[in-house]
């Protein structure tokens, strides 16, 4: 027990209690007594790693301390408590903010420098235009990448315990450790052994700017400005036109088709050919379902490829019309117009002006140089008013996907597969969500998934794909020839390592082998969190205690994503759902009622707040909110934090009177008014619980405040005078009463308002709050109406005096309080706490229809 101090203040208690947690080791998973117990007495969560790319935002203190409340809950309802914490440092995110940190980007043709150092540390205004950064290797562009994210790993961990997170430190992970390395490559080897990952030449979303394919998960629809244009295309016999509006006139060269719909108004020329203007390539007009009749000119072009539609037509067409619907590619990795003009243009004249005015130009300038070819030649007959459609963009991207044709590695999802799609739904419905219409989300995305996941990146910061090539007599890659490491090897990089039965010296030569290049998405290590953090294939007790855990809580925008993939990750592997809870966090948003984001430049970064206004206020604004809620935060005023800090504060000065009063020995609670307040705290106890056991601190915060606040501003009052009175024989029932209260709102406010309750449970008790014993009902039998009654009566004696323009300590000679009779008989139990709280000489009672205080008579005020 530590001493009261003269002045409570909540300065300080952050950096005082989180010292002393860490010390004595206050949130440590007990591995021994889980070993000793078994599953049934573990709590596991599997926290979100948060991506280590700059600094955290308001976000993550608003979900985590969520998280961290229902961890605080179950402790101290005597759960062992498996709550870890891990770091996201691959990716894309980590790769920009590096370029952009250093003034650099990786050209992995470029040899290693040991020596390198970059041209700066932390950003400047050029840094984030590829043509200022300075070209690096691949491997001092991954070292630069592991130094950035350690340091924004240590300053992340720094917030957390400032913000009070009773995370096990102890249990740790980074999904770019070699442990993470060996379990993902794992991982996918048995993917790829039980044919659930395979290798696809395909048509892929392609983002030019980062140079890698990106998953249907990835993507997020932005408003851009386009405008049809109307393309006259010729009969192949010369009999006539067809007219086709499209927004990407610049994919003619690729345009292998047209469509129209088979009920449509050019139903009767299904099956006719026709010929690209200009460009001269034969092509066919074929019905489908997609195409809509009511748009446009009624008929559509398919190009290889303008957007995802396209590559619908072209797998569906090709089923029927086979390798006369050809896959042409016009535009490179790059996003800008290849060499040379597609095989199927037929005229000469075309394909050399197809060299000169678009070969090497962006989307935007190829697109202005057709239209002013087709307008010269008279095959572009109008060209509409400019409209914002929906583009797909990569959600961390800045310009429009283009669709190019690439080799990816995918893994099997249930697109493509009822039995495994249903399999996926079932789990998700075992699952309990919290709330619960956030599983709508979850099978919403899953019955609209289009394709297999694609799992593979062409970047540089990630975990290696674990696979070399066997090379034919021409030194070409057999893509049929998939050398794969023993498991015992993990992990590989398969760049330096060399596969089993080959030599170095056999690398990249014709007969020898070579290495896969890409690297994981870093959805493809995420979506294993349960098994990084809970030892799967490494630690197979630990993995055995805490799976399938307890609770996986995020943030409803990756339920597509990281929800999902560990899911499907799980399913694959074990054929059930990795948790057994998903809490789901909603969105913080300005006073404007905007999504906070960065690309909105509205972010909050919590550092300052925390500072300001302490970590108590904070987790009380974050616990203010129920799960799924969206939570506004206006940083200039932010109204529920200051409420937070007046609770925290009243909760050290409330503790410190109560703490005031000597509890004689022996002490029992006699009187009617403390039985009444201990009965209604019985109920605040009972709904408080069953709120956090549902997840709902929001609902259990609101009950324990609200009694917290009619125990301080009513019942502290109106008893006071007795415990101060060590003659009154109900001192010591008033003195315990108060004690047990205290005891027991601590407790019920500690998961949210940590710091403060720690430091007043110190003054009166061994041990942390946050591992005592949560509260049970005392079974003290009282009449709960006393209390209710008493409360009404005090504000009106307070209003009384108000009215009568004296002060609150203003005797009274006399006082009448008119109530219904239920009302009288409950205030008649607490009429000596009511003459003493409004020093009054005399009350009486009389029977009214509502409570009122009458015919007060102050005392008169001495000479």
């Amino acid at each position: 027990m530590s001493s009261i101090p003269d002045k409570p203040a909540l300065e300080g208690l952050e950096a005082k209690w989180g010292e002393r947690w860490s010390e004595q080791g206050t949130f440590l998973f007990d591995r021994a007594r889980a070993t000793a117990s078994g599953r049934d007495g573990v709590y596991s969560i599997d926290t979100p790693p948060p991506t280590a790319s700059g600094s955290l935002h308001i976000g993550h203190v608003f979900s985590y301390t969520h998280t961290d409340i229902k961890a605080r809950f179950e402790r101290m309802r005597g759960s062992n408590v498996f709550y870890p914490m891990g770091w996201d440092d691959n990716g894309l995110p980590t790769e920009r903010r590096v370029q952009n940190y250093y003034g650099v980007r990786c050209d992995p043709s470029l040899p290693y420098d040991p020596d390198f150092t970059p041209p700066f540390e932390g950003g400047s205004n050029k840094s984030s235009r590829a043509a200022d950064q300075l070209p690096i290797s691949r491997r001092n562009f991954i070292e630069l990448c592991e130094k950035l994210t350690v340091e924004d790993e240590k300053q992340f961990e720094a917030l957390f315990r400032q913000l009070g997170l009773s995370v096990d430190w102890t249990q740790t992970y980074r999904t770019i450790s070699d442990d993470t390395i060996r379990q993902s490559q794992l991982a996918f080897l048995r993917n790829l052994e039980r044919g659930e990952a395979y290798q696809s030449l395909a048509p892929t979303l392609w983002d030019i700017d980062f140079r890698s394919a990106i998953a249907q998960a990835e993507l997020e629809d932005r408003e851009q400005q386009a405008a049809y244009h109307t393309i006259e295309f010729p009969f192949a016999d010369g009999s006539g036109s067809i007219a086709v509006d499209t927004t990407r006139p610049e994919l003619l060269p690729a345009c292998i088709a047209i469509v129209t719909h088979p009920e449509g108004p050019h139903k009767h020329l299904i099956g006719t050919k026709v010929r690209t203007p200009f460009f001269g390539a034969e092509i066919e007009i074929h019905g489908h379902h997609l195409a809509l009749a009511d748009k446009g000119t009624g008929a559509a072009m398919v190009c290889t490829f303008g957007d995802v539609t396209d590559i619908v037509w072209w797998r569906e067409l090709r089923t029927t019309a086979g390798d006369s619907l050809p896959n042409m590619t016009t535009i490179g990795l790059d996003g800008r117009f290849l060499p040379e003009a597609p095989s199927t243009v037929a005229s000469s004249e075309a394909r050399d002006w197809y060299a000169e005015s678009m070969a090497g130009k962006t989307v935007f300038s190829a697109r202005k140089a057709i239209v002013e070819q087709l307008q010269a030649t008279g095959d572009m007959t109008a060209v509409g008013k400019p409209f914002n459609h929906a583009v797909k963009f990569f959600e961390k991207g800045d310009r429009p996907l283009e669709i190019v044709s690439t080799r990816q590695w995918y893994v099997r999802n249930g697109a493509r597969d009822a039995e495994l799609r249903d399999k996926l739904i079932e789990n998700g419905k075992e699952l309990a969500w919290h709330p619960d219409f956030m599983r709508v989300r979850y099978e919403n995305w899953v019955g609209g998934l289009t394709g297999d996941w694609l799992v593979s990146r062409q970047r540089f910061f990630g975990v290696p794909i674990p696979v070399w090539y066997g090379l034919d007599e021409n030194g070409e890659r057999d893509y049929d020839r998939v050398i794969t490491p023993a498991h015992d090897l993990l992990p590989i990089d398969p760049t330096s390592d060399v596969p089993a039965g080959y030599t170095e010296d056999q690398r990249g030569v014709p007969g020898g082998f070579d290495a896969e290049q890409d690297i994981f998405d870093t959805w493809a290590t995420s979506s294993l969190t349960p098994q990084l953090a809970g030892g799967w294939q490494r630690d197979e007790e630990l993995w055995n205690l805490v799976a399938p855990f307890d609770l996986r809580p995020q943030g409803q925008d990756i339920i597509r994503t990281w929800l999902f993939s560990t899911m499907l990750r799980s399913t694959l592997e074990d054929q059930r759902s990795p948790w057994r809870n998903a809490a789901i966090s909603g969105f913080i948003v300005d006073p404007d009622r905007k999504k906070m984001s960065k690309s909105k430049g509205n972010v909050v970064t919590p550092a300052d707040i925390l500072d300001k206004h302490g970590s108590d206020a904070v987790r009380y604004w974050s616990a203010s909110s129920r799960l799924g809620m969206d939570a506004a935060f206006d940083p200039q005023n932010p109204t529920q934090v200051k409420i937070g800090r007046r609770l925290a504060i009243k909760i050290l000065n409330a503790a410190k009177f109560v703490l005031s009063f000597p509890v004689p020995e022996g002490a029992q609670v006699t009187h009617a008014l403390d039985a009444s307040m201990l009965t209604a705290l019985d109920d605040v106890v009972r709904e408080a619980t069953k709120a956090f056991e549902n997840y709902d601190q929001a609902k259990a915060l609101e009950v324990t405040e609200a009694f917290f606040w009619t125990f301080c501003d009513d019942y502290l009052e109106l008893v006071k005078e007795r415990a101060y009175d060590q003659t009154d024989v109900g001192q010591a029932s008033a003195a315990l009463a108060l004690r047990l209260a205290l005891s027991t709102l601590l407790r019920l406010l500690a998961p949210i308002v940590s710091f403060a309750t720690e430091e007043a449970w110190s003054w009166f008790e061994q041990g942390s709050i946050h591992t005592s014993e949560w509260p049970a009902p005392l079974g003290i039998e009282g009449d709960t109406a006393v209390l209710a009654a008493a409360s009404e009566a005090l504000i009106g004696i307070r209003r009384a005096k108000t009215e009568a323009k004296a002060s609150q300590k203003t005797p009274v000679d006399s006082a009448t309080i008119a109530a219904p009779a239920a009302k009288v008989q409950a205030l008649q139990a607490a009429a000596d706490d009511l003459r003493a709280v409004g020093r009054i000489a005399e009350l009486s009672f009389s029977d009214a229809d509502e409570l009122t205080v009458t015919d007060i008579v102050l005392a008169p005020v001495e000479a």
